[in-house]
């Protein structure tokens, strides 16, 4: 029973808004999503670093908390709870965000050999295109691969499709701003 209030609580801190308490409702410029690049584009530098790193910190909490109370499975539950709660939360099913920080707070804790390398990713994608939803598209889908070539087992390489796809899913419109030459720079 723990763990599913476990799992249910992770879902509840991924709905935490940190966007919302980090830049108020001017969060609602730009792209209107509640995450760290419209928050650095609508806010500045600073404002869109604090709600990266409150984001992240939901995911990595979850995940950590999982670990600590039930090993690796519960860790990959309480973190993909994390994640979800952030892109649909029950208060504000619409106006949730994409996912990226949180996900990238999770993959710190249960794949921090790999979490670095997800970083990098995103760092040269967005220097590269100057495109934020490329470079989160980038670290987010070479999470699994990684995985699977370092011989992580079966079901946390799963898992760890099953968040990117998530993750993947909110970027739709971003996909179809990309196709259309429409996507925003965050430069």
């Amino acid at each position: 029973m723990y763990k599913a209030l476990l799992v249910f609580a992770s879902y509840l801190l991924g709905m935490f808004p940190t966007a919302r308490l980090v830049v108020g409702r001017a969060i609602e410029g730009g792209s209107g999503n509640p995450g760290a690049s419209n928050a650095y584009r609508t806010a500045g530098r600073t404002k869109g670093l604090l709600v990266l790193l409150g984001d992240a910190a939901k995911g990595a909490v979850a995940a950590g908390a999982g670990y600590a109370l039930g090993g690796r499975p519960l860790a990959f539950a309480c973190g993909a709870a994390a994640v979800l709660g952030h892109v649909l939360p029950a208060t504000r099913p619409a106006r949730g965000g994409k996912g990226v920080a949180t996900a990238a707070g999770m993959a710190t804790v249960l794949l921090p050999a790999l979490a670095p390398f997800s970083a990098l990713t995103w760092a040269v994608v967005a220097k590269a295109t100057g495109k934020a939803s490329l470079a989160s598209l980038a670290a987010v889908t070479i999470l699994p691969g990684a995985a699977a070539l370092t011989g992580r087992p079966a079901w946390e390489v799963a898992a760890t499709v099953a968040v990117a796809l998530l993750v993947v899913v909110r970027h739709t419109s971003n996909l179809r701003a990309l196709a259309r030459g429409e996507e925003r720079s965050f430069r």
